[in-house]
């Protein structure tokens, strides 16, 4: 039996839960856990806020650790690599977006970390709430030495899903960059777009988070809720990385953009609210667009970005015993910038 923690109902707390975990498959990275970041993807499944939660659920997709052991198949990876899983275990493999490394936009549908079906034996999938976890080998990336590992976790999750669309749009040097939003996923984005030569902006309600927005790199601060500031701000930006999670208003930020420009959406999946005004978009041949996390090659390429540019998450270290502690203080933002799980609280307990 593998020790984890798991909620199980939408109203209990996480809580010491044993898990079996699979025997190697051919092509299987048997991997320790050392560190797994605590995502608001976590807290959204164990409260089953988007229906659908399979309980009971061992959160966790931001998961660092050494291999222990391989499937007989397996080259790519020996025991003792330190070594990342991400948001998804699996995938179709044979669609267009799989063949091209975009297991994210699976036409199946990729098998996340947690609370998806396994694809071979239709088992439930666990997270990194716990000791051990067993992964396809193509779902596995390689954690350079030059990444501290605890600070390296959230990138698999809030690192892949800032770098994707940055990447993918093109950021690059001359480029005018506007960041909304200043959590997990903001500071990553600024980390990222700074280091792609972007000019960066940090847009903010808040003023108490101007000196904040500097220190994380940003060049310039943007108080959102200033309508003087927003003015003047008009027609200036090639990219907005919009990072927010909840329903907020899009009209003000669009008017930001050049011709030519592209929003970005990366936090928000409900409907749009209030109205876009499509004139908006239309006279200006602007882009409202949306990016989810990224491929596996891609997360590889931007753990290899990071030790290049010496870039890592803000960190909060956790012992797993306060982890419902701290879904009460992530609800209330009151964490800088993700809490990590120091795993060996969960080994020695």
């Amino acid at each position: 039996m593998t020790k984890a923690y798991a909620a199980q109902s939408e109203t209990s707390e996480l809580a010491p839960h044993p898990i079996e975990r699979r025997e190697l498959r051919s092509d299987d990275v048997a991997i320790d856990i050392t560190y797994c970041g605590v995502c608001h993807t976590d807290i959204h499944y164990a409260e089953n806020d988007w229906g659908g939660t399979i309980y009971p659920v061992v959160p966790g997709h931001e998961i660092i650790g050494k291999v222990t052991a391989v499937g007989d198949n397996v080259k790519g990876f020996k025991v003792g690599d330190s070594v990342g899983v991400g948001c998804m275990v699996d995938s179709c493999r044979e669609c267009s977006s799989c063949e091209q490394g975009l297991e994210q936009y699976c036409l199946n549908g990729m098998v996340p970390t947690y609370n998806g079906e396994d694809l071979h034996d239709k088992s439930v999938t666990y997270g990194g709430y716990s000791e051990k976890i067993v992964v396809s080998d193509r779902f596995v990336v390689r954690v350079p030495e030059k990444l501290d590992p605890a600070k390296a976790a959230p990138l698999l999750c809030a690192g892949i899903t800032t770098y994707s669309p940055l990447r993918h749009f093109g950021v690059k040097e001359g480029h005018k960059v506007g960041v909304i939003g200043m959590g997990g996923l903001g500071h990553m984005g600024v980390k990222f777009a700074k280091a792609m030569g972007a000019e960066v902006t940090i847009f903010t309600r808040s003023e108490s988070k101007v000196a904040e927005a500097k220190r994380q790199g940003a060049d310039n601060v943007i108080i959102s809720t200033d309508d003087e500031q927003m003015e003047a701000a008009a027609e200036t930006f090639d990219f907005l990385l919009d990072t927010v999670p909840v329903q907020h208003d899009l009209n003000p930020y669009i008017n930001c953009l050049k011709v030519d420009g592209t929003h970005i959406l990366v936090g928000l999946l409900e409907p749009v609210d209030p109205a876009l005004q499509a004139g908006a978009l239309v006279m200006k041949r602007r882009v409202l667009a949306g990016s989810l996390i990224g491929g596996i090659p891609e997360t590889q390429e931007m753990l290899d970005f990071c030790a290049e540019h010496n870039i890592h998450c803000d960190v909060e270290m956790l012992d797993i015993q306060n982890i419902n502690e701290a879904f009460v203080r992530m609800k209330k933002g009151d964490v800088k910038y993700r809490f990590v799980i120091d795993m060996d609280t969960l080994k020695q307990s």
